[in-house]
C-alpha cells in the first residue's frame, strides 16, 4: 500500500522546506572563468552576512573556498556590479585580482603563497562613493589588469565618471591613483571592460549614455593598442541609440564578434555581418558588467547561451550558422560562460534543480556538473511542478507566464476548496522569471499556496517589441499583465478570486503598489524594497545608473510631470484598501527608505486604518543577503497570507499588523 494522502485545507499544510532551509539556498553560482586548467567562481554565503566567496575546482575535482570571511567578492561599480575578478597562472601558481565589497579596492592575491594575504592594488578616496572597479581582465606581458574605473567626482549619487583603466599588479597604485593609467578619454558615460584581440593589437568595449539604458542602444568602441598598452585611434564600429550591443569579444583569428539586437531579436554578428538570424536572444540585458551569453573557441566555433523565453547552452559554427546544443537536464543558462580550449564552463538549472557549475566538452557535446552541485536538501516529491503558460491580456496581447500550483506528496485539499495563489512580479523591470528550483517558491507551494511568474510586458526574453511595450507605459502594461494572469486563474477555476495576492522586489516592488492602488484584483500584497514616488526616485534619489531610466520607462518628466504624479503610489496611497507588507533595506542606495517612509507617512495623513506592517533591515541594501533576514522575510509574507486569506500554516510566527 502506498503512503495515505491526507486531505487538509489549502495553506496548512506541514512542510519540510522551512523559511531556514530557503534562505540558505538563496542565491546561486556566478561569473565562471579558467585560471590555467582549473574552473572557478564566486558563491553566495547567506550565512556569512550574505558574503560573497571564491571557489576553485583543482584538477582532481576538489572543490574549495579560496577566500575566508570577512573578504566578499562583489563589486559596487553602477551599485549592482559585476564581474568581480580575473586570473590567470604566474609563477608561482593562480593569481587572482578581485574586488572586496567593503573598501571596492582591488586585490592580488596568490593562494600557493605562505603568507596568502591579499595585497591592495588600487587606492581608497574619500569622495563620495569612492573609487570602484569592475570587470577585469589580465595582462600578465604588461603587469596589468585592465578594467572599468569608476570614480566618484563629488558627493552626490550622480558625480561619477566612468573610464576603461590599466591598474600595475606590482601594486604602486596602491597608494597612489596617479599609477592607474586611464585608456579611454571618459566620452561615454557608462562603459565595459575592454576584451583585446588575440595580436594584441586591438581592443573592444561597449559604451553608452544617459538617458538610455543599455538595453535600449550602445556603441561598440574599436581602439588600436600601441606596444605600450596605450589606445590610438579611438572609433565607433557599431551601434547607436536605437541597437543595443549586449557583449563583444574576438574570435581565435582576430574576427570581432557581437550580440546585437538590429534584427528585432539579440543574434550574434561577425564583423558586422550575421552568423545566425533566429527569433530568439542570444544575449540579454547588460544589468551588470562583464556578462558573457557567448564565448569563442579555439577551434573557430562559439558557446552561445540562447533561446526564447528559456535559455540553452549551443555550439554554433558561424560558418554555417547551425547551433547544436548541449545535452543534459538543464533548461537554463545564466549569462556567464567562460571557455579555454574546447571546454566550456557555465552556470545551470532547472525546474528540479538549482544552479549548479557545467562543464561542456565541444569536441563531444557531452555536458556533466563539475561545481556547486545541486544536492535537494528535502525529499524533491515537494517542489513544485510548473506549467509553462500564455495568457490573453488587453487587445489580445500575449502575457507569458510560469504557473506553479499547490504541490505535496501528502496533502490534498477538500475536493470544494480553491487554492489562493500569489502573484509574483519580477524586477527590472527589464529582466524576467527564469523557470528554475527556487525553495522561497516551493516554500509557499508545498504548504498549500500556488504561485504564478508573470513575465508581462516589458520583460527580455521575447524580443525586443516585447521589451518595448513597457516604454512610457511602466505602471501600466505591467499591472494590467499581472491582474489578466490573475484574473484568469480564478475564471478558469485554478485559484480562488477572493484569495489572490501580488508580491515583488525593486521594480516588482513598484508593480505591487501599483496594482494596489489601481486595481481590486487582490486580497492583499507584499512589496520588498519598492519604487514608490517616481519623481522622488526620478530627481536625486537613486543611483547614477538608473537615474534617467524613468525618461523611458514613463517619459521624459519635463515634458509629462503629471505622469509621474498620477502613477506614484505615494500620490494615491488613500486608494490602497487591503493589508500589505513592505520589506526594505536600511543600506538601500537604488530605492532608498525615504519612499517607504514617505507612503506610509501619506497613509497616516489620510488616516486609513489600514492592516499593515513595515520591517526595516538593517545592514541590507538592494536585495537581501542574510539569512536571518530572509527567514524574516519569508515568515513575515506567510503569515500576512495567513491572516488575509483565513490560513493555519503551522509553526510560522504570527506577523503583527499595524492598524
Amino acid at each position: 500500500m502506498g503512503d495515505i494522502v491526507q486531505t487538509l485545507a489549502y495553506g496548512s499544510w506541514p512542510s519540510p522546506i522551512d523559511a531556514s532551509l530557503a534562505a540558505a539556498h538563496d542565491g546561486h553560482p556566478d561569473f565562471v572563468g579558467f585560471v590555467g586548467d582549473e574552473i572557478w567562481w564566486t558563491e553566495p554565503r547567506p550565512t556569512e552576512g550574505g558574503r560573497r566567496t571564491l571557489v576553485r575546482r583543482r584538477a582532481d575535482g576538489t572543490e574549495e573556498s579560496v577566500l575566508p570571511a570577512p573578504w566578499n567578492v562583489r563589486s559596487r561599480v553602477m551599485e549592482y556590479g559585476g564581474q568581480p575578478w580575473a586570473g590567470a597562472v604566474g609563477d608561482d601558481g593562480p593569481l587572482v585580482v578581485f574586488v572586496d565589497f567593503a573598501d571596492q579596492r582591488l586585490y592580488a592575491y596568490e593562494p600557493a603563497r605562505p603568507d596568502k594575504e591579499p595585497r591592495p592594488l588600487t587606492p581608497v578616496s574619500s569622495v563620495g562613493g569612492g573609487l570602484r572597479w569592475v570587470d577585469p581582465r589580465m595582462h600578465l606581458e604588461l603587469g596589468e589588469v585592465w578594467c572599468v574605473l569608476e570614480e566618484f567626482t563629488g558627493d552626490g549619487p550622480t558625480d561619477v565618471r566612468r573610464v576603461v583603466a590599466a591598474v600595475p599588479l606590482d601594486g604602486s597604485a596602491a597608494q597612489d591613483q596617479d599609477a592607474v593609467r586611464e585608456l579611454t578619454d571618459g566620452q561615454h558615460r557608462f562603459v565595459t571592460g575592454p576584451r583585446i584581440s588575440p595580436d594584441g593589437r586591438r581592443a573592444v568595449w561597449l559604451g553608452w549614455d544617459h538617458p538610455r539604458m543599455p538595453w535600449d542602444g550602445t556603441e561598440l568602441m574599436v581602439a588600436d593598442v600601441g606596444p605600450d598598452g596605450t589606445f590610438r585611434g579611438t572609433r565607433k564600429a557599431a551601434g547607436g541609440p536605437d541597437e543595443a550591443i549586449a557583449q563583444a569579444d574576438w574570435s581565435a583569428d582576430g574576427t570581432l564578434l557581437y550580440a546585437s539586437d538590429r534584427s528585432g531579436w539579440w543574434n550574434l554578428y561577425r564583423d558586422g555581418e550575421a552568423v545566425c538570424t533566429r527569433e530568439e536572444e542570444f544575449a540579454g540585458p547588460l544589468w551588470t558588467v562583464g556578462r558573457r551569453w557567448f564565448a569563442p573557441l579555439d577551434s573557430g566555433l562559439i558557446a552561445v547561451v540562447h533561446g526564447r523565453g528559456a535559455t540553452a547552452l549551443g555550439i554554433l559554427d558561424p560558418e554555417t550558422g547551425e547551433v547544436v546544443d548541449a545535452a543534459g537536464p538543464w533548461t537554463e543558462y545564466a549569462a556567464t560562460l567562460a571557455a579555454d580550449g574546447s571546454r566550456v564552463a557555465a552556470v545551470a538549472a532547472s525546474p528540479r534543480s538549482a544552479y549548479e557549475v557545467v562543464e561542456l566538452d565541444a569536441r563531444t557535446g557531452r555536458a556533466r556538473v563539475v561545481g556547486a552541485p545541486h544536492d535537494d536538501p528535502v525529499d524533491p516529491a515537494h517542489y513544485p511542478e510548473p506549467q509553462i503558460r500564455t495568457f490573453s491580456g488587453p487587445a489580445g496581447r500575449e502575457i507569458h507566464a510560469h504557473i506553479y500550483p499547490p504541490h505535496h506528496p501528502g496533502h490534498v485539499a477538500p475536493g470544494d476548496e480553491l487554492p489562493p495563489y500569489v502573484v509574483w512580479a519580477h524586477g527590472g523591470p527589464t529582466g524576467r522569471a527564469p523557470l528554475v528550483l527556487d525553495l522561497q517558491i516551493a516554500y509557499f507551494t508545498s504548504r498549500g499556496i500556488g504561485v504564478a511568474e508573470v513575465n508581462y510586458g516589458g520583460s527580455t526574453g521575447y524580443g525586443r517589441e516585447y521589451r518595448n511595450r513597457l516604454r512610457e507605459q511602466w505602471g501600466v502594461v505591467d499591472v494590467e499583465d499581472c491582474a489578466a494572469v490573475a484574473l484568469a486563474l480564478a475564471e478558469e477555476g485554478t485559484a480562488d478570486r477572493d484569495r489572490l495576492a501580488v508580491r515583488g522586489g525593486s521594480a516588482g516592488g513598484w508593480t505591487t503598489a501599483a496594482s494596489l492602488v489601481s486595481t481590486d484584483v487582490y486580497a492583499c500584497g507584499t512589496i520588498l524594497y519598492p519604487i514608490l514616488d517616481l519623481a522622488g526616485w526620478g530627481t536625486g534619489e537613486t543611483h547614477d545608473f538608473e537615474s534617467q531610466y524613468l525618461e523611458t520607462l514613463v517619459g521624459p518628466l519635463a515634458e509629462v510631470p503629471g505622469r509621474y504624479a498620477e502613477r506614484s503610489p505615494t500620490e494615491h496611497a488613500d486608494r490602497v484598501t487591503v493589508p500589505f507588507l513592505l520589506l526594505q533595506g536600511l543600506d538601500d542606495v537604488i530605492c532608498p527608505p525615504a519612499q517607504c517612509e514617505r507612503f506610509l507617512a501619506r497613509l497616516e495623513e489620510r488616516a486609513r486604518r489600514l492592516p499593515h506592517a513595515y520591517i526595516a533591515f538593517e545592514g541590507e541594501g538592494h536585495g537581501f543577503r542574510r539569512a536571518d533576514t530572509m527567514v524574516r522575510a519569508l515568515e513575515s509574507e506567510l503569515s500576512l497570507y495567513a491572516q488575509v486569506f483565513g490560513l493555519n500554516p503551522p509553526g510560522v510566527p504570527t506577523l503583527e499588523l499595524a492598524k
